[in-house]
């Protein structure tokens, strides 16, 4: 167990420091100048050269690469990730206002789309070769080929536009103040966006379970308590819910990624004050300290998914976890 927990502290650091300087590096080698992006071109060709100069001086324009990453590693690792010039407020700041939103948004969508994947896979599994198996999988197929940032412009123009059912995007209602805002307000501005990337993630899980289901149903303890009498709902609730409910839950916690990425292009299509939009204004600004910052957390999300995902994978099938620990007693 020390070694498992000692291996990956090295990788999650690794991953940190990684991350955190191919951010700074890509925003290094874009065309993106900070300077113009935040001020526009009209008002740059009116400047004056000093005035110029001190505002690429301090969006760190002329400042080397690895001068800036230095100083920013060196901050972080005090837990200060620096200032978002962007939104002119600590990094930190500006993440705690929006992680709320963006993990509102990404659970929603997270327990939606496995309950429903999860429940659709069963379903097309129990009824292999019929007419709702065939309607299952031809949804999956098409949703796994449907950008995500499309469907949400659809559900948009569809339940807002034409139907009015929810707002245009949003957290919040517009011009009302933050202390009147009820909870029933917020859901409603969350609804939408989460279904848009409950939907898209179904795909999945459900055609995942929906092969585990067929196995099941194939093994000879089901076959065995269906002679006894069992239907095959019967036997599935009795004796196969366990094997299907585990590999779902491990493939699950490793879509987690997924979701993150979906919420971004969702954020951006509803307006929705997340990570995710906060990711792309600081990617269009140059704000590299905000950007970076955002990065590091996904990735600390994404790695902490991927991590759970590893230990039921040992929970699920115990050959996993005597295989690694034999090739660390090899080694």
């Amino acid at each position: 167990m020390t070694r498992f927990i000692l291996r990956n502290i090295v990788k999650f650091v690794l991953l940190m420091f990684a991350v955190s300087l191919v951010t700074f590096v890509l925003v290094s080698v874009s065309p993106i100048d900070p300077v113009q992006a935040n001020v526009g071109q009209a008002a740059l060709v009116n400047m004056s050269e000093a005035k110029r100069a001190q505002l690429a001086e301090y969006w760190g324009a002329n400042t080397p690469l690895f001068e800036r990453y230095a100083n920013w590693l060196y901050s972080a690792v005090q837990g200060d990730l620096g200032t978002s010039l962007r939104y002119n407020a600590p990094v930190a700041d500006v993440i705690a206002n929006r992680a709320l939103n963006s993990l509102a948004l990404m659970v929603t969508a997270w327990v939606v789309s496995g309950v429903l994947g999860f429940a659709l896979g069963i379903l097309a599994g129990a009824n292999r070769g019929r007419l709702i198996d065939r309607i299952v999988k031809g949804y999956c197929f098409l949703l796994a080929s449907v950008p995500t940032f499309w469907l949400g412009l659809v559900f948009l123009i569809v339940f807002s536009v034409w139907l009015g059912w929810f707002p245009f995007g949003f957290s919040v209602p517009i011009g009302v103040a933050a202390a009147d805002v009820t909870l029933a307000d917020a859901l409603h501005h969350l609804a939408l966006p989460a279904l848009t990337l409950s939907v898209v993630g179904v795909a999945n899980i459900a055609l995942h379970t929906r092969e585990k289901t067929v196995d099941v149903l194939e093994s000879d303890y089901v076959r065995f308590a269906r002679a006894r009498g069992l239907s095959t709902w019967g036997a599935l609730r009795h004796h196969g819910l366990r094997n299907l409910m585990m590999p779902a839950l491990t493939l699950q916690f490793a879509s987690i990624s997924e979701i993150f990425g979906g919420s971004v292009l969702v954020e951006q299509v509803f307006s929705y004050p997340g990570l995710g939009q906060a990711a792309v204004t600081a990617g269009l600004g140059g704000d590299v300290a905000l950007l970076a910052g955002i990065a590091v957390l996904s990735a600390a999300f994404v790695f902490g998914g991927n991590l759970i995902a590893n230990m039921l994978y040992g929970v699920v099938d115990p050959r996993i976890r005597r295989g690694e620990q034999a090739g660390e007693l090899h080694a």
